[in-house]
């Protein structure tokens, strides 16, 4: 899970649906498998299966720099785009992709009822996490 510089709602409607296509392709053509990835105004998540070679950082820094230089590039955004540097990264196992995928493919509607910011406090209290630097 990662989000748009300080939290920026710029991911709104069709500008999010063009930003997740444009990463599921870019992905693609580096060998990054994203088995579901959705979100809101101010963030994404992503189920993402690592090669043996892969980490987490070096997926995350290929998805959000090209990502957000190409939403510069085609001027999705008023304003300059930019991803927060930090994001979230956790293993799950097999039982709970289910869920998980159920989970992200709802987004939309889940953020209607809790806000982003509401959720983040939950699973940082919940999983004991550190929180994200703004």
């Amino acid at each position: 899970m990662w989000t748009t510089k300080d939290r920026v709602p710029y991911l709104k409607d069709q500008i999010r649906e063009k930003v997740i296509s444009h990463i599921r392709e870019n992905a693609k053509l580096k060998g990054i498998y994203i088995d579901h990835i959705n979100g809101y105004h101010e963030h994404l998540h992503a189920i993402i299966s690592l090669g043996g070679k892969q980490n987490p950082s070096d997926i995350m820094q290929k998805i959000k720099g090209e990502s957000s230089y190409w939403i510069n590039k085609n001027k999705l955004t008023r304003l300059k785009f930019e991803w927060q540097d930090d994001f979230y990264s956790v293993s799950i196992g097999i039982s709970q992709l289910d869920n998980l995928r159920e989970y992200i493919r709802n987004q939309v509607h889940h953020h209607q009822k809790v806000s982003f910011q509401e959720e983040l406090d939950k699973i940082i209290e919940e999983y004991k996490l550190e929180r994200m630097r703004d």
